[in-house]
C-alpha cells in the first residue's frame, strides 16, 4: 500500500473514532456500580480517585464524604447489614487504604457485605519497589483480612472485576472485599458500546440454600426432646431479614428465647418468650440450645464454663450458612446448614400442627426470674440523681426510645455499652447498631451516618466519652449533611472512670483519665449543630427528645459520675491482672 493510502486510511479511521463515544475507567465504575443498583458511596477523596467522586455524584450517587477513612469504611460496613447490598468505601492508596482495612476486616469478622475500593499505585512500579507516591502492595495486605480480593488492571475488565466483589460479598456467608483499581486504569479509554457490553448485572448474588430434609427432622426431634429449650437470636438472623419466618418459628416453638445485642427487636423486648432478664438462668438451666444466626464466640463464653451449666448438659441445634462453623466449640447434635429464612421455614413447616411447647414448669420458671429481676432494677433506672449515674441516665434513654421506637440505636463504649445492652429495650428488627463480635471502638460516628443515610430513620447514638473520641471530628460531616442525628456523650472525665490519679505523684494524668469537665456539646455548635449540657435524667430526656424531634444534628454532653461504672465494663475478666508487686 502506498504511502498516500496509508495515511487516508489512518485518517479514515481517525474520523470514526472521533465519530465514536467513548467511555473510561471513571465512568465504567460508576456504571458498574448502578447497574447493579448500588447508588452510595463512603469515601474520602484524594489521589487518585478525587474525580471518581465527583463524577459519581454528577451521575445522580449520593457520595458523603468523610474525615477520615476509617469511618467511611464503618459506614459502609452498617449500610451492607441494613440494606444486604454491599456497602461501598472509597478511598486512595497507601494510607487510606490502610485507614479503611480495619472496617474491611470488622466486616469480614461481623458478616457484613463491605466493598473497600481503593486506588493504587502502577503494578510495573510496585513490584520493582521503584519509590512511587504512596507505593505499597495493596492487594497483598489485605488478602488475609478479608473474605476476597481483585486487582483490575484493564478498563474492559472493570465490569467482571465489580461482578466477582458484589457476588463474593455478599454470596454465602457475607463479608468484605477488597478491589485494588491502579491509577492508570481509571483514565484508560474504549468506546462507549464496548465498555456498556462489558459490564455485568449480577444475577442471584445471594442464593437460597435450603437444608436438607433429614437435618430438619434430627433439629426438631432434639428441639422435640429438650424440657427446658432456649432459642438464643443473632446479628445473622437480623440481617437475613426474614423477620416475620423467624417470628413465627420462635413463638410456634413456645420456647423462651434471648437475643443477642443486635438482634434485639426482631421480636420485641417485651414479648412474652423473651428472656434476656433471665440470661443467666436460662444459659445454665437449658438443656437444648438453638442458634439462630449466632456463634458460640467469645461473646457466649465458647458455650462453656459455669454459666453453661454442668459440662455436656446440653445437646446444640444450629442454624448456619456456614458448614465449618459448627462443632467450633461445642459438639452441635443437630447442624442445620442452609439460610436462615430457609431453615425457619422449613422447621415451621415441618411442626406441623400437634406440636407441643415446652412444660409450663419451664416457662413459669423463666418468667418468674424476668419478673423478679425486672422489678429489682426498676428503682435504679427511675432515679433522677445529679449527677447521674448509668442507671438513670440509661433509664430515661429507655423510655424515649420505647416512646419512639423507630429510632435507630447505635451505641458504643465500655460501661455506656454494657449497661445499654440490658437496660434499652428495642422493638423493631435492625433498631439497634453496635460493635459487633470485635468490640471495636469507633464505629459510633460512621455507622450513625449510614443508618441515618439508609433508612431515613432519626439515630440516637449513645457514646462513651473514650469511644467518642475515635470518631468524633465526623460530627462536622454529620452537620454537613444536616442528617437527623443526636450523640449523646457519656461524660465520666475518662476511660471506664475518671477519678484514676499518678501513683507516682507526677503532673501527668493517670493514663485512663482526661481534661475534667470537658464541653463535647461546643464541638456540635462549631459545625452549626445543637450543642446540649444534661446534668440530670430529666435534662437529659427532655434533651433528646427535643433532638429527635427537631431532626437537627445536636450533641448532649451527658454528665456521668466520675465513680460511676466499673473497670473495663462487664468483660474486666479478659484484662490481665499482674500478680508482681514492684517496690
Amino acid at each position: 500500500m502506498s504511502t498516500e493510502s496509508t495515511a487516508a486510511v489512518t485518517e479514515q479511521v481517525e474520523v470514526i473514532q472521533e465519530e465514536q463515544e467513548l467511555t473510561d475507567g471513571f465512568h465504567l465504575v460508576i456504571d458498574a456500580l448502578k447497574l447493579n443498583g448500588i447508588n452510595t458511596i463512603y469515601g474520602v477523596p484524594g489521589i487518585p480517585i478525587t474525580d471518581l467522586g465527583r463524577m459519581a455524584q454528577a451521575a445522580g450517587m449520593r457520595v458523603l464524604s468523610f474525615r477520615h477513612e476509617q469511618h467511611a469504611g464503618n459506614a459502609a460496613a452498617i449500610a451492607g447489614y441494613l440494606t444486604k447490598k454491599p456497602g461501598i468505601c472509597l478511598t486512595v492508596s497507601a494510607p487510606g487504604f490502610l485507614n479503611g482495612l480495619t472496617a474491611l476486616a470488622h466486616a469480614t469478622t461481623n458478616c457484613w457485605p463491605m466493598i473497600l475500593i481503593s486506588g493504587s499505585s502502577e503494578r510495573e512500579i510496585v513490584d520493582l519497589q521503584k519509590g512511587d507516591y504512596e507505593e505499597m502492595d495493596q492487594l497483598a495486605i489485605a488478602k488475609p483480612l478479608c473474605k476476597a480480593a481483585y486487582r483490575v488492571l484493564h478498563a474492559e475488565d472493570i465490569g467482571i472485576g465489580m461482578a466477582r466483589a458484589i457476588r463474593a460479598a455478599l454470596s454465602g456467608r457475607p463479608g468484605g472485599v477488597y478491589l485494588d483499581l491502579p491509577a492508570s486504569l481509571l483514565g484508560q479509554v474504549m468506546t462507549a458500546e464496548e465498555g456498556a457490553k462489558s459490564l455485568i448485572e449480577v444475577v442471584d448474588p445471594a442464593p437460597a440454600q435450603v437444608p436438607g430434609a433429614d437435618a430438619i427432622d434430627r433439629a426438631l426431634d432434639v428441639l422435640k426432646q429438650a424440657e427446658r429449650p432456649l432459642i438464643i437470636l443473632g446479628k445473622g438472623a437480623a440481617y437475613a431479614q426474614a423477620d416475620e419466618a423467624i417470628r413465627a418459628f420462635v413463638e410456634k416453638s413456645g420456647a423462651p428465647y434471648i437475643a443477642m445485642s443486635m438482634a434485639k427487636g426482631l421480636l420485641p423486648d417485651d414479648h412474652p418468650q423473651y428472656a434476656g432478664a433471665a440470661r443467666s438462668l436460662v444459659l445454665k438451666e437449658s438443656d437444648c440450645v438453638m442458634l439462630i444466626g449466632a456463634r458460640l464466640n467469645w461473646l457466649l463464653s465458647h458455650g462453656k464454663g459455669k454459666q453453661w451449666g454442668a459440662p455436656g448438659s446440653k445437646k446444640f441445634i444450629h442454624i448456619d450458612i456456614d458448614p465449618k462453623e459448627m462443632d467450633s466449640n461445642q459438639p452441635i447434635a443437630a447442624p442445620l446448614v442452609g439460610d436462615i429464612e430457609s431453615c425457619v421455614t422449613a422447621l415451621t413447616a415441618a411442626m406441623g400442627e400437634s406440636w407441643v411447647k415446652p412444660s409450663s414448669g419451664w416457662l413459669d420458671m423463666v418468667r418468674a426470674k424476668v419478673q423478679t429481676n425486672m422489678d429489682r432494677m426498676a428503682p435504679k433506672l427511675q432515679n433522677n440523681n445529679v449527677p447521674m449515674d448509668y442507671h438513670g441516665a440509661l433509664g430515661a434513654l429507655r423510655t424515649v426510645i420505647k416512646q419512639r421506637p423507630e429510632t435507630i440505636l447505635v451505641n458504643e463504649g465500655a460501661n455506656t455499652l454494657d449497661f445499654a445492652r440490658s437496660i434499652i429495650d428495642i422493638y423493631r428488627p435492625r433498631k439497634r447498631l453496635d460493635v459487633g463480635t470485635w468490640g471495636v471502638m469507633g464505629i459510633g460516628m460512621g455507622t450513625a451516618i449510614a443508618a441515618a443515610v439508609e433508612t431515613g430513620c432519626p439515630v440516637l447514638a449513645v457514646e462513651g466519652d473514650s469511644a467518642f473520641g475515635f470518631s468524633g471530628m465526623e460530627v462536622e460531616t454529620i452537620c454537613r449533611y444536616n442528617l437527623p442525628v443526636c450523640v449523646v456523650v457519656f461524660n465520666n472525665n475518662g476511660i471506664y472512670r475518671g477519678t484514676d490519679v499518678n501513683p507516682t505523684g507526677h503532673s501527668d494524668p493517670a493514663p485512663t483519665v482526661f481534661v475534667e469537665d470537658s464541653r463535647y456539646d461546643l464541638m456540635m455548635q462549631a459545625f452549626g449543630g445543637v450543642g446540649v449540657t444534661a446534668t440530670s435524667p430529666d435534662d437529659l430526656s427532655r434533651a433528646v427528645n427535643d433532638a429527635l424531634s427537631s431532626g437537627r444534628p445536636t450533641l448532649i454532653n451527658a454528665v456521668i459520675d466520675p465513680q460511676a461504672g466499673t473497670e473495663s465494663g462487664r468483660i474486666g475478666n479478659l484484662n490481665p491482672q499482674s500478680v508482681v508487686s514492684k517496690k
